[in-house]
C-alpha cells in the first residue's frame, strides 16, 4: 500500500528542474529581516520604484466596471498600443495582430516554445544566462544547449559559434537576450542581425528576450524585429515600467504563429488578467516618468563601477544595460554560493550567485542588482569593503 501511494504521489521527470537560486537567496534575506537586520536587497532583479501613476490610476478607474475575461490574445487597444510603441520607439510599422499579451514574460517564454518547438529540440542560449531559460525548455521536453560566451565575443553568442554547435548536433532554436541577464551587456545592432541572418540561414528559429528594453546606458537597444518579421520577441511590462507584480508582458509574433499561440492561450490561461492590461495600456503615458526612474539606475550604476573596485570587485562584465552587474570573485573564492551566502550572513547584503547563471563558471561570479535606491547602493559599497577588508 504504502509503495502504491508513493507511485502515486511521485512528481514527473519533467518537473524535476534546478530551483531558481534566486528566489532562494530572498527567502533566506527574508529570515534574517524577521530576526530584525536591515538586509540591502541586490538579488533579484526587481525595481523599487511603482508602477507609472498613469498605470495605477487607470486600474482604480477600471475598478468601477466589471472585471471580465478579454480576448485571448488581449485587449485589442493594448495590442495596439504595443505595435504603435515599436513605430515610436524603433520606426517600425507593426500590424497589431501579430502582437499577444502574455501573462508576464514567463507565460511568453512558455507559449513561444510550445508554438515553436518539437519536444527533443535543441535550444541554444547563451552561457551564463537566465535560468528559467534552461529550466522551462527541459520541462518541456526541449534540450537547451549552452553556448559558452566570453571576453573575446563580448559574453555574447557569435555566428561562427552558432554554426560551429549546429554542425556537431543540429539546433532547432536560438534564444538571444539585450540587454542580458546576469550580465547586463548588449548586442550592436550589426551583432545581433549578423546572428539572426546566420540562424535563419540554417533554419534556425529565432527568439529575442527583450524584457530590458528601455535600460540602456552605453548605446541603445536594438528590437530584433526590425532585421526580420520571421523572429519570436518576448517583452515585458515588469522591468522599464516597474510592473513586475502586475504580471502582463507580450509577444511579437511571425503571422504564421500567431494562432497557434492564441490557441494555447485559450487553453492554458484564457486571458492575462483584465485589470493589468488596463494598467499596462496606460503605462505607455508615463514614460516621462519613468525615464527619471532610469536615470536613478544611471547613477546606482555608477555608484557601484567605481565603488566596487575600490572594494576589492574590481573585474565585471561591460555593464551596458538593464540593472545588473555580473562580478568576478575569483580573487576571493571559487564558490559563489557558499560567497554569496558568507555576505549575506556578515555583510547583510542579499546577491545571486553564478552558478544560478552559469553551471560551468558560475562558481567564480556573483550578480548584484542596482534596482534600488542610491543610498542603498553606496551602503551595500560600503558594507562589502568592509566585509572583504576586516
Amino acid at each position: 500500500m504504502l509503495d502504491q501511494a508513493r507511485r502515486l504521489l511521485a512528481p514527473s521527470r519533467r518537473s524535476d528542474v534546478p530551483p531558481f537560486m534566486v528566489m532562494d537567496v530572498m527567502a533566506a534575506a527574508a529570515r534574517l529581516e524577521a530576526a530584525g537586520r536591515h538586509v540591502i536587497h541586490m538579488e533579484v532583479g526587481q525595481p523599487a520604484a511603482p508602477a507609472p501613476r498613469t498605470a495605477i490610476e487607470a486600474a482604480r478607474a477600471a475598478l468601477d466596471r466589471p472585471i471580465a475575461y478579454t480576448e485571448a490574445l488581449g485587449l485589442p487597444s493594448l495590442r495596439a498600443r504595443i505595435a504603435r510603441h515599436y513605430g515610436e520607439v524603433h520606426n517600425l510599422a507593426i500590424d497589431p495582430e501579430r502582437v499577444a499579451v502574455t501573462t508576464g514574460s514567463s507565460a511568453g517564454f512558455v507559449l513561444a516554445f510550445l508554438s515553436l518547438f518539437e519536444p527533443g529540440a535543441r535550444v541554444a542560449i547563451a552561457n551564463p544566462g537566465y535560468p528559467p531559460y534552461r529550466h522551462i525548455l527541459t520541462a518541456l521536453g526541449c534540450e537547451p544547449v549552452l553556448i559558452p560566451t566570453s571576453d573575446a565575443t563580448r559574453w555574447a553568442i557569435t555566428g561562427a559559434a552558432l554554426i560551429a554547435a549546429h554542425r556537431e548536433k543540429p539546433l532547432q532554436g536560438l534564444l538571444v537576450a539585450s540587454p542580458a541577464n546576469p550580465t547586463g551587456t548588449m548586442m550592436s545592432g550589426d551583432a545581433l542581425s549578423q546572428l539572426i541572418a546566420v540562424a535563419q540561414a540554417e533554419g534556425i528559429r529565432v527568439i529575442s528576450d527583450e524584457i530590458y528594453h528601455g535600460l540602456d546606458y552605453a548605446f541603445p537597444a536594438e528590437t530584433a524585429a526590425a532585421f526580420s518579421e520571421n523572429v519570436t520577441v518576448i517583452n515585458s511590462f515588469s522591468k522599464y515600467f516597474c510592473m513586475t507584480g502586475w504580471r502582463v508582458g507580450w509577444l511579437l509574433l511571425p503571422p504564421s504563429l500567431v494562432r497557434s499561440v492564441e490557441r494555447l492561450q485559450q487553453n492554458l490561461s484564457i486571458s492575462v488578467p483584465a485589470l493589468s492590461q488596463v494598467a499596462a495600456q496606460a503605462a505607455f503615458d508615463g514614460r516621462d516618468e519613468m525615464d527619471a526612474v532610469k536615470h536613478g539606475y544611471e547613477e546606482n550604476r555608477r555608484i557601484l563601477t567605481q565603488g566596487l573596485p575600490r572594494a576589492g570587485l574590481d573585474k565585471f562584465l561591460p555593464v551596458d544595460g538593464a540593472f545588473y552587474l555580473y562580478a568576478d570573485i575569483s580573487r576571493y573564492s571559487d564558490d559563489s554560493f557558499d560567497f554569496a551566502s558568507r555576505m549575506l550572513q556578515d555583510a547583510h547584503v542579499a546577491a545571486t550567485p553564478g552558478v544560478d547563471f552559469d553551471p560551468v563558471d558560475g562558481r567564480h561570479f556573483i550578480r548584484f542588482s542596482y534596482a534600488g535606491s542610491a543610498a542603498e547602493m553606496r551602503d551595500a559599497v560600503t558594507r562589502i569593503h568592509d566585509w572583504l577588508n576586516r
